[in-house]
């Protein structure tokens, strides 16, 4: 096994280093000490907080009755009662108590849709250094693509939660919304939303699975190819074939990518507040997976420099990497704002409501303004010189910041809607995204150990290490 290095390396390019290309991860029994603590914490948080919901916090309500005493108007003008905007006149899934089981579904949701988005980056990721003929990442490339291996677990878990908890997280599942009449045929239906009605040719359960099935099949074909691929241009010595390959196979899946996940985040998180829509929505969580996802990708990179592997990534290379958590940071940022903006500035009710939602409830709205923080203020800071792109250390607690930053903003993209009042961040929420976090790690880390980590035929692997 390589030597384990910690702190102190040379990062400083030398064009007259022989680097060993046939080197192997191996998931060491002090990695996977690692790994099992992380998930053994999560599953410890995970165990208490469930068991305190349960005793005590099991029995919250939606405050329906509170909320209708009040209205909002982000900016003073319009009034609108939010929750009978919503629920329709007052009425939806939301009724009566919501219990620990509902907050259970609503956390596995959250850590699903957030897991899944990483696991897409890293394909997306790499498609994009082959279209984009970029030599710089040649020599880590398999490194992206390692994080895809995690996404069939997902599917299973994304089809296995939808399944079984699609009435407690989509208010739109519910059948007695789309009927007019109650079963007399004659009496009115109080629970009818045409609203909602108007939608349930695209949101509706058997159309909802079919395009979920469809987008991970797809994108677990292309994970294959991409990896397969990769495998096979190791013992093509001078051929150029399988890299013409995976740029054709890349800029297919750039296309499909850019259409599939901009509906997977309508279907997955924007229809769990059905009547609010965004046309930015689907841009914004890209935005969001996309630099957890680098940062993701750079935290690997650099433990595994640490831990004695990829001896040839340098400075270049960090600051490259930093340059994109640096970059989305702003671009996620200008995505955030623009949407707040104009929702602000047109002041409808249809659409305030979102923001009431996570401004007016006090579990929520220091959340709100703390994911500005961890998501712009920080990252921006804290890369903002060429420097502190360049240094490990920095990028290792900027990155971690955004990797728990995005989290929560995933958080207070779904709880408000799926939870309302009940919603809660405690020992539950903490433990089940570190057991995620564990097992994404553990299956990574396996997958890494099944391929070289350096693409040694990579037609512009010599360009990556000499970068500068």
């Amino acid at each position: 096994m390589a030597s384990t290095q910690h702190e102190h390396h040379d990062l400083h390019d030398t064009h007259d280093v022989h680097y060993n290309l046939d080197e192997r991860f191996e998931f060491s029994s002090k990695i996977k000490k690692d790994v099992f603590t992380i998930l053994g914490i999560g599953i410890v948080l995970f165990v208490i907080g469930l068991i305190l919901s349960m005793i005590g916090g099991g029995h919250h309500h939606a405050s329906i009755e509170n909320a209708d005493n009040l209205v909002v108007s982000i900016n003073g003008g319009h009034e609108v009662n939010p929750v009978q905007n919503e629920q329709g006149a007052g009425h939806g899934s939301h009724h009566g108590a919501i219990g620990w089981l509902q907050r259970l579904y609503a956390n596995l949701w959250l850590n699903n849709v957030f897991f899944t988005g990483i696991s897409l980056i890293g394909i997306f990721f790499f498609a994009i250094q082959y279209v984009a003929s970029a030599g710089w990442s040649a020599g880590i490339i398999r490194v992206i693509i390692s994080l895809s291996r995690f996404l069939p677990y997902m599917a299973v878990m994304m089809l296995g939660v939808f399944l079984l908890a699609h009435h407690d997280l989509f208010h739109w599942t519910h059948h007695y919304l789309y009927e007019k009449f109650l079963a007399d045929g004659v009496t009115p239906n109080p629970e009818y939303d045409p609203i909602i009605n108007g939608k349930k040719g695209f949101l509706n359960i058997p159309f909802f699975l079919f395009r979920m099935i469809v987008f991970f099949g797809i994108w677990l074909f292309f994970a294959y190819v991409f990896r397969s691929e990769s495998a096979k241009e190791d013992l093509e010595n001078g051929s150029t074939v399988r890299y013409r390959r995976l740029v054709r196979f890349s800029a297919f899946f750039i296309v499909f990518f850019a259409i599939s996940s901009a509906i997977s985040a309508w279907d997955w998180v924007m229809s769990i507040d059905t009547h609010w829509y965004s046309t930015m929505f689907g841009w914004y969580v890209f935005a969001s997976w996309f630099v957890t996802g680098v940062a993701l990708i750079t935290m690997l990179i650099i433990h595994l420099k640490e831990w004695g592997y990829l001896q040839f990534v340098n400075e270049a290379h960090l600051h490259d990497l930093g340059k994109f958590v640096f970059g989305f940071s702003i671009f996620w940022t200008y995505i955030w704002f623009s949407q707040f903006l104009l929702i602000y500035y047109a002041n409808i009710p249809e659409e305030t409501v979102y923001f009431f939602e996570r401004l007016s409830r006090d579990q929520y709205a220091p959340l709100f303004f703390l994911n500005i923080f961890l998501n712009f203020v920080f990252p921006f800071l804290g890369l903002m010189t060429r420097d502190s792109k360049r240094k490990m250390r920095i990028l290792k607690i900027v990155c971690t910041i955004v990797i728990i930053g995005h989290w929560l903003d995933f958080y207070l993209m779904i709880t408000p809607g799926t939870l309302k009042d009940a919603g809660n961040l405690g020992l539950l929420e903490i433990g089940l995204a570190m057991i995620y976090l564990g097992a994404f790690l553990y299956v990574v880390f396996q997958g890494l150990q099944k391929l070289p980590l350096i693409p040694k035929n990579h037609p512009m692997l010599e360009e990556s290490l000499h970068h500068h």
